[in-house]
């Protein structure tokens, strides 16, 4: 599978494009935009985007009018074609947002079914009572997403549902020719469900990829050979940025040993789970982290831990966000350039050092070292062995350990390392050595 060997840049289109709020039905093509930040993109070392979502809705994407039909405020299907095609162009592949457990109010067949109710040839593809009401007064009860009214539940056991479904998809690998999707809230998504649209894209299209957004509980529930490929990391997700603000090392590393160490118990050995230190749900990561020279080694831990890392859009210059009063417009900004630094320039040399690496894509886990403040572990395939060093204290930390071999180099920098008389580690630092296997 492509995505496993791959670097993920994630994009909130409407925010990233500048969009109102609301849907003003106001065709403009911002999503060319896109296209302008190719060259950035490539810079940074990714090579796969992860779009939210860009289909007609009401709003913020997730409340869907029409999954036929990119957003006016993005443009039209034909400006995202050609946006698609700059990206394959530059190598880069393409995942849509999947937004199938709801949809808007504005969604077409539940429009029809508000004018037309119990005589509504789409009633059954909702979860609906007549006898009842909702907050909108319109004299009917439905089932919506965790309470939330304005995002009305899919029934996704009702086959003209599926078949719909189906449809949009396939008809999406035909005009864009995307190469995979997520699965917004996956978990809540019917399993039976998850089985057909596995057959159904594994006929499509080879290697096409199916990521789903899970927060909680067993991961192998829906990673497996007949449902998702990968699912979201949030439990490491937590271990990352809590490990370096409460300088204990061992919470993340014990979430990677309990995922993927070399017990035959651990839970994750062999998957490709999807990592990411920010998204556009929860805080930017140079927000969040009390130190700021802790920025460039949680990026050194994402990049070498197992799994697909994601970058989100503007942190790899270390842009701010925090939720205000439980809105989310701040995590989701538009920039008028992409922006460069040192940050920029490391995680271009990590994401390089990633996708180059079958040790550091496809390789084990065995701890080496690990304290409050370092850790250091190893990845091995058949090809390779690499060593993963990361210091997170202000002082230099010298690390004894069996190297089982002299040298190594630093794939990162190239600098060839000396294992002889310990390893020395400077203030805040990342190193990947490749070593003799």
């Amino acid at each position: 599978m492509w995505a496993n060997e791959s670097v993920f840049y994630q994009i909130y289109p409407l925010g990233f494009c500048g969009a109102p709020e609301q849907n003003d039905g106001v065709t403009q093509a911002r999503i060319h935009k896109v296209s302008q930040w190719i060259p950035h993109i490539v810079k940074t070392g990714a090579d796969a985007i992860y779009f939210s979502p860009l289909f007609s809705s009401d709003s913020h994407g997730y409340d869907t009018r029409d999954y036929r039909v990119l957003d006016c405020r993005l443009g039209t299907n034909a400006d995202f074609k050609e946006v698609c095609k700059d990206l394959h162009a530059n190598g880069i592949k393409v995942v849509l947002d999947g937004v199938f457990n709801h949809v808007g109010r504005g969604f077409w067949a539940f429009q029809d079914v508000l004018k037309n109710r119990e005589n509504s040839p789409y009633k059954d593809w909702f979860f609906l009572n007549f006898h009842g009401n909702d907050g909108y007064n319109d004299g009917l009860w439905y089932e919506g997403w965790e309470g939330h009214y304005e995002l009305v539940k899919l029934n996704l056991r009702n086959e003209a549902v599926i078949s719909h479904l189906f449809e949009c998809i396939r008809g999406w690998v035909e005009e864009f020719d995307i190469d995979g999707l997520r699965l917004d809230v996956a978990y809540m998504i019917d399993r039976d469900f998850l089985h057909r649209l596995r057959q159904f894209c594994d006929s499509l299209k080879p290697d096409f990829f199916l990521v789903g957004e899970m927060l909680h509980g067993d991961y192998n529930q829906l990673v497996n050979d007949g449902m998702l490929h990968s699912v979201t990391n949030y439990e490491c997700y937590k271990g990352l940025y809590s490990s370096f603000n409460s300088m204990n090392l061992f919470e993340i590393g014990h979430s990677l040993l309990r995922q993927f160490g070399p017990e035959n118990w651990t839970l994750y050995k062999g998957k490709h789970l999807l990592n990411f230190v920010d998204n556009h749900d929860v805080t930017r990561v140079a927000s969040i982290l009390q130190n700021k020279e802790h920025l460039p080694l949680i990026y050194g831990l994402l990049f070498a831990m197992p799994g697909i890392p994601c970058v989100y859009y503007g942190s790899e210059w270390g842009a701010l966000g925090d939720k205000q009063q439980g809105s989310d417009a701040s995590l989701r900004p538009s920039f008028d350039a992409p922006q460069e630094n040192e940050l920029t320039g490391r995680i271009a040399a990590m994401a390089k050092a990633h996708r180059e690496s079958p040790a550091l894509c496809y390789g084990d886990y065995t701890s080496v070292v690990l304290t409050n403040k370092q850790i250091i572990f190893q990845r091995r395939c058949e090809e390779e062995r690499v060593i993963v060093a990361i210091n997170a204290d202000s002082e230099a930390y010298t690390a004894h350990f069996d190297a089982q071999c002299g040298q190594g180099v630093d794939l990162i920098t190239g600098d060839l390392h000396d294992f002889g008389g310990g390893s020395t580690l400077p203030p805040y630092s990342v190193a990947y050595w490749k070593t003799k296997r």
